[in-house]
């Protein structure tokens, strides 16, 4: 008996160093909804310390939004851990929704990065194909200081009208991602607006792992990331993304469904995945 409790100890001693030699990485995606006040009592001025108050309770080490308005951007950076990387999608600068990254700056420090335009002209402020809106990706090149390994993430917002920009736009993520960075891990994050049996999904898929079909523990929470701030919605339509490259392992994954007085902090759900080299 004493043998096996030794052995079961020497076990957890070498999982735990292990662990600590491989640090994981929080990630959370979350649509956060753009401010308007004509949410009414949805209104990010009602929820925007829920939003905040999540993303610290599930410990994010690197989070990426969607339709941040330069105000949302900026909240989401005050009093935290954080540094981020963005910029509006209308001018490049502070006009118009962000696709921001940001990290801890604790952890990371930032080798590289910025953004590109979902376009038939990516450097520069446009509007790709049959879009509705201009559309940007964002990415940073990280150095991870406890795992002493470099990465990249990539965080967009595809639009919501344009079916063939959907395609062509996933098409140009997996062009840029390839060229930006080759050899490295890399996360892809965001709002894709397509579900998963989609063309647009499987051009992406076709390069990298959908983090929720790879996770080491089984998923966690409902299939469906839209739930138009509607509390009794079925939560089917699972349009929000979190993919990695064989340069990282997935060990959890989750849709996360935290609420408050009957009331979600977005319309979107956000999309947590813990990750290992």
């Amino acid at each position: 008996m004493k043998n096996i409790i030794v052995i079961l100890l020497l076990f957890v001693a070498g999982f735990q160093a292990l662990a600590q030699k491989n640090p994981s990485i929080n990630i959370i995606t979350y649509n956060i909804r753009y401010a308007t006040e004509n949410d009414g009592i949805n209104a990010w001025s009602k929820r925007k310390d829920n939003v905040k108050a999540l993303v610290k309770f599930h410990e994010a080490d690197i989070l990426c939004t969607q339709e941040a308005l330069a105000e949302q951007f900026d909240f989401l950076l005050e009093n935290s851990d954080f540094e981020a990387v963005g910029a509006g999608r209308d001018d490049g600068k502070r006009k118009g929704e962000f696709s921001p990254i940001y990290y801890n700056k604790n952890r990371f420090s930032k080798k590289d990065g910025g953004v590109f335009w979902l376009s038939q002209t990516p450097n520069v402020p446009s509007k790709g194909w049959d879009a509705m809106f201009n559309r940007v990706c964002t990415w940073v090149r990280l150095y991870d200081k406890l795992n002493k390994n470099e990465f990249l993430v990539f965080n967009t917002h595809y639009d919501h009208v344009g079916v063939q920009a959907r395609i062509e736009s996933a098409k140009l993520i997996k062009q840029k991602i390839q060229e930006i960075a080759p050899k490295l891990p890399v996360v892809y994050t965001g709002d894709l607006n397509v579900t998963p049996e989609t063309e647009a999904i499987a051009t992406i898929k076709s390069f990298l792992s959908d983090s929720k079909e790879i996770s080491r523990q089984a998923p966690y929470g409902p299939d469906g990331t839209f739930n138009g701030f509607k509390f009794d919605s079925p939560l089917k339509d699972r349009i929000d993304y979190i993919f990695v490259n064989k340069g990282f392992k997935v060990q959890k994954y989750a849709v996360l469904s935290d609420s408050k007085d009957q009331r979600y902090f977005s319309d979107h759900l956000p999309v947590f995945a813990q990750i290992t080299f």
